[in-house]
C-alpha cells in the first residue's frame, strides 16, 4: 500500500493486464442530494426523514460541502490515480437503486436512491462493471431495480448480479480486454450482508443472484458455470456481497469457499459488504479480497465504530498474467471527506497499512 506521494516500486510486465477493483459505491441518499439532479429528499428511516440531514451531519464534521457539484466531484483525487494507472477495466459494487420510483421497500429501515440523471457520476470514473447483487439495489422495489438496469445500460455500464428474471441476474458481465482476452464478472449476494431472501430473482421475477449458503454444492454450481463460459486467456472475477459490517475477522466458511472457487478456475475473488477493508489473501497465485470496504458513502458525522476508520477507503489495482496469475497488487488509500475521495496523510496510510 502506498500514500499519494509514494512512487510505485515496480511496474507490471508488458504481457500483464491491470484492473481496478473497488468496494461499495453508495451514491444515494446524502451524496445524491449534492449532485446536479437530486431525488426528492424524503426518506423513511427511524430517526431521519430527510436525506439532506446527512449532508448536514457531514458538514458539521468536516465543513461546508458544495451543492450541485460536477458529476466527477465525488471521485476527487481518485480520478487522477485512475488516469495515471490506466486500468484495462474498472469494477465496483454500486450499492444504491438508480431510480425515480417512490415505491420504497417498507420495513427495510434504510433505503438508498440516486436520481437516474446523476448516473454520469459513475461514467465520469469510466466504470465498466457495476455489481448489483447487494442489499440496497431493490430499496425502491422491482420497478426501481428495472429502472436501475435500464439507466446503467443506456450509460454503457455493464451489470452483474441482478436482473429482470433469474437468467438475467445470473448472466455475467463481459469486458473485452484485448482481441484475445476478456474479463468475465459473476456476482452473488448472501443474506449475511443484509440482503432479504425475498430479493432472490426467480424465472419470472426480478431480483438478485442470491446464494443461499456457502456449501460445496454451491461452489460446484458456480465452478460449472465458469467452465461453460471461460475461454483461453479469459480472466474470471467472482464478486460477493457477504458478511457483516464491522470487524477484521474473516469467517472460516468464506476462506473455504474462496479456496474452492480458486481451485475450480476462478482468478480473482472480489468481496465486499463491510464498511472498512478486510484482509487480503494470495492463494495458488490468485487474489482473494475478502472485503474491499466502502469506496464512497455518506457516513461522515455518524457516530459509532470509529475505531475501524470507515472514512478510509482503498483502491485496488490488480495486475495479472494472461493465465490469471497474480503479478502485482497496488492498494491506494483514500479518505472520504466532504463526500469526496482525497489523498490520505502519511499517518493515515500507515494506520491503514
Amino acid at each position: 500500500m502506498s500514500s499519494g506521494s509514494d512512487e510505485v516500486t515496480s511496474s507490471a510486465p508488458a504481457h500483464s493486464v491491470t484492473i481496478f477493483l473497488g468496494g461499495d459505491v453508495m451514491t444515494g441518499r446524502g451524496i445524491d442530494q449534492i449532485l446536479p439532479r437530486p431525488s426528492h429528499p424524503r426518506i423513511y428511516e427511524s430517526f431521519v426523514q430527510d436525506a439532506r440531514d446527512y449532508v448536514g451531519l457531514a458538514e458539521r464534521a468536516n465543513g461546508p460541502i458544495p451543492s450541485r457539484v460536477a458529476f466527477s466531484y465525488v471521485w476527487g483525487d481518485a480520478i487522477e490515480e485512475l488516469h495515471r494507472v490506466g486500468p484495462a477495466a474498472r469494477i465496483v459494487n454500486v450499492e444504491t437503486s438508480v431510480t425515480r420510483s417512490d415505491d420504497y421497500w417498507v420495513g427495510k429501515g434504510i433505503n438508498y436512491r440516486m436520481h437516474p440523471s446523476n448516473v454520469p457520476t459513475l461514467t465520469s470514473a469510466r466504470i465498466d462493471v457495476a455489481v448489483l447483487a447487494n442489499n440496497h439495489v431493490l430499496d425502491y422495489g422491482p420497478a426501481g431495480l428495472q429502472e436501475t438496469l435500464d439507466t446503467l445500460k443506456r450509460a454503457g455500464v455493464r451489470t452483474a448480479g441482478a436482473g429482470r428474471d433469474l437468467a438475467e441476474a445470473q448472466r455475467p458481465a463481459i469486458v473485452e480486454l484485448s482481441e484475445q482476452a476478456r474479463m468475465i464478472v459473476l456476482a452473488f449476494g448472501l443474506e449475511s450482508s443484509g440482503i432479504p431472501p425475498s430479493w432472490a430473482a426467480r424465472w419470472e421475477r426480478p431480483g438478485i443472484s442470491f446464494l443461499g449458503g456457502l456449501s460445496q454444492l454451491a461452489a460446484s454450481t458456480i465452478i460449472e458455470r465458469v467452465k461453460q463460459i471461460k475461454r483461453q486467456n479469459d480472466l474470471v472475477v467472482v464478486s460477493f456481497h457477504w458478511g457483516d459490517n464491522w470487524g477484521y475477522e474473516v469467517p472460516a466458511e468464506h476462506v473455504r469457499f474462496a479456496h474452492w472457487l480458486i481451485d475450480g478456475g476462478v482468478d480473482i475473488l472480489h468481496g465486499h459488504s463491510s464498511h472498512h477493508p478486510r484482509p487480503v489473501e494470495v492463494y495458488r497465485n490468485r487474489l482473494i479480497l475478502y472485503g474491499c470496504g466502502d469506496l464512497l458513502n455518506d457516513y461522515e458525522g455518524i457516530a459509532g465504530f470509529e475505531e475501524f476508520r470507515n472514512d478510509l477507503a482503498v483502491m485496488y489495482f490488480v495486475s495479472v498474467s494472461p493465465t490469471g496469475e497474480l503479478l502485482g497488487l497496488r492498494m491506494m488509500p483514500m479518505q472520504i471527506r466532504k463526500f469526496r475521495l482525497n489523498r490520505v496523510s502519511a499517518t493515515d496510510a500507515q494506520w491503514l497499512r
